[in-house]
């Protein structure tokens, strides 16, 4: 099963994805869940983006809050138009935590 999961919240989400299982897993961070895409001045990054290969960020959520030039390279920035595409195209289920 391909499983979409959206993060809308900065807080520790490692015990919640840690639970989940799927053939391929999408993280898509949106809201506050962006900053886990934040690159920390120590280098270290979020654990949740340790969770799976495919990272994708809500452009217009990383430019609300000034982050453009501080995201994780690993972190696909997607639009609105692109978010639809995965929801619909790519994922068999989307859940939201």
């Amino acid at each position: 099963m391909k499983l979409g999961v959206l993060v809308s919240d900065y807080r520790n989400m490692e015990d919640t994805l840690l639970r989940l299982t799927a053939d391929t897993l999408g993280i898509i961070l949106v809201s506050n869940g962006v900053y886990h895409a934040k690159v920390k001045e120590n280098g270290k990054t979020s654990p949740v983006l340790e969770k799976s290969p495919h990272l994708y960020a809500l452009l217009e959520d990383i430019q609300t809050r000034g982050l453009e030039n501080e995201i994780d390279g690993r972190v696909k920035s997607i639009t609105y138009n692109d978010l639809v595409d995965l929801i619909f195209g790519e994922y068999e289920k989307v859940i939201w935590i």
